[in-house]
């Protein structure tokens, strides 16, 4: 809705090295999940935005490129300081907008640092191959450079790291940046183009244009725009990645998830416990490597289900920003209504509510979005409960009898992001890291993700494009290859035919 409560700031956009107001007035309120109340205001910015931050990232490549690469390096680890110091600052700020635990948010900001981090290390992953004497005289090298200008559309559960999967890579290869963060989060990206600013980068290298539908339209389609990263729905995912391509960008479009984790029967029970609670629960389920789905194999469902369920009742939901909370608010309440109504069909459909996270919510705000941790057991792979991304906190049991059934069930799924095997046994886990299909695999681990130096892989329905986030990839994505191949005349003694003939 236009916001229309006089008190809050509105935001700007950064655009050519300077704060600047969007140039339209409709503005949405940022909302605060945990209690319903407005924060700021947040511009709905039109294409003539998106225009000025392209033409100004245009207009900086030039010299932000030519900027040797160790030199662009050390702004990455003068940025990588100025974050650690305002690193509690960020997280509050993920609490406040998202919602998501105090715990998770300095996690988040942990990682986004990482990817800084691992940024650093351009002089060297940015560096090309030569092969001398291809033939006789003959010498090839192929060489990276920068792609140009880059521009990244990021969702709302990670305000903080999602957007530096490709900012601080995009910037350290020698390209222009701009970023459009979720209308939902906008304000820890306010905080963190502060610290940007402070690191006195040509005019135009970093922008930021917040907005909605419009402002991701503009970016797709603006023939400025070299690459495009997104990360969001499976569906949106699709329309990103078929409508940049149409305009001859290079993509990258991070879709939804319904990820699995295999329970075999000789899994350490409270370990695994405490693996899938962290997966299927933190940040309220809102990631896209939350494991939402549970196949114990054989007897492990009745090893299993009692202590999960006695912990997930353990869980404490409430204001993220209470250290004495587990559980903090999804997104929005739309978000949680819808929520609620998956829970409601499931149980239709003759799904067991073990865990009902609909009650048990009282004393908590009015205006606040909760919902707490759901148990689904009794759940077929064929109920929608079990194929569609809820993206909330729920997680649904499946039973199988035997590894090659479980399998089959992961498979089946149209998403390929990450997937997990608890067990013990290793002839287990080698055959399932072989057959399964997703891009990212746990052994005994809740979540899969993997560090800044490795890339976010995710397969199928997870992912469309050929280079993922982070890791090697991003250097790929962020670069382009230049082949040289050389000969030169003459006998190496300044005697070639130029210096004989002058």
């Amino acid at each position: 809705m236009t916001s229309t409560t006089p008190e809050l700031r509105t935001l700007d956009n950064y655009v050519g090295g300077a704060w600047t107001p969007a140039s339209v007035s409709e503005t949405l309120d940022v909302i605060a999940p945990a209690s319903g109340a407005p924060l700021a205001r947040v511009p709905l910015s039109a294409a003539a935005d998106v225009d000025a931050a392209v033409s100004a990232a245009r207009a900086a490549l030039p010299a932000w490129r030519d900027v040797n690469v160790i030199e662009r390096a050390r702004r990455l680890f003068r940025l990588r300081e100025l974050l650690v110091a305002r690193q509690e600052e960020l997280a509050r700020s993920v609490t406040a907008e998202m919602g998501k635990t105090l715990a998770d948010a300095r996690a988040e900001v942990a990682r986004a640092i990482e990817m800084v981090e691992a940024a650093t290390a351009i002089p060297t992953t940015m560096q090309g191959r030569i092969l001398e004497d291809v033939s006789r005289g003959i010498d090839a090298e192929t060489i990276r450079q920068p792609v140009g200008v880059c521009a990244a559309i990021a969702p709302f559960n990670f305000p903080m790291m999602v957007p530096f999967w490709f900012l601080p890579f995009a910037i350290g290869c020698g390209n222009a940046f701009v970023l459009k963060p979720s209308e939902q989060v906008p304000m820890t990206q306010q905080l963190v183009f502060e610290l940007l600013h402070e690191l006195e980068l040509p005019a135009g290298v970093v922008n930021l244009v917040n907005g909605g539908r419009d402002v991701v339209e503009a970016l797709l389609d603006h023939p400025g725009i070299d690459a495009i990263s997104f990360v969001g729905s499976a569906p949106v995912a699709k329309l990103v990645y078929e409508r940049a391509a149409k305009t001859g960008k290079r993509v990258q479009a991070l879709g939804g998830a319904k990820n699995h984790m295999v329970v075999m029967p000789d899994a350490v029970i409270d370990k695994t416990v405490s693996g899938l609670i962290g997966s299927a629960f933190g940040a309220a389920g809102q990631r896209c490597m939350a494991g939402s789905v549970v196949v114990t194999v054989g007897e492990a469902h009745e090893r299993l289900l009692e202590p999960l369920v006695a912990a997930t009742r353990a869980l404490t939901v409430g204001d993220g920003a209470d250290a004495q909370s587990d559980v903090g608010p999804v997104i929005s309440c739309a978000a949680r209504d819808r929520i609620a109504g998956w829970i409601d069909s499931a149980a239709a459909e003759g799904a067991e509510v073990v865990v009902d996270g609909r009650e048990g919510l009282d004393g908590l705000p009015d205006g606040g979005s909760f919902l707490g941790p759901t148990i689904l057991d009794g759940v077929t792979p064929q109920m929608p409960i079990a194929q569609e991304e809820v993206f909330g906190p729920v997680l649904t049991v499946i039973r199988a009898e035997t590894l090659d059934e479980a399998i089959a069930i992961v498979n089946a799924s149209r998403f390929g992001n990450g997937t997990s095997i608890f067990t013990e046994s290793g002839p287990a886990v080698r055959r399932y890291r072989h057959d399964v299909e997703a891009g990212m695999v746990g052994v005994n681990i809740g979540v899969a993700a993997p560090v800044a130096f490795f890339p976010f892989s995710g397969w199928k329905d997870s992912f469309l494009g050929d280079l993922h986030a982070h890791g090697p990839d991003a250097v790929d994505f962020f670069t382009r290859k230049k082949t040289v191949t050389s000969r030169w005349f003459g006998d190496g003694q300044g005697t070639g035919s130029y210096f004989v003939e002058q």
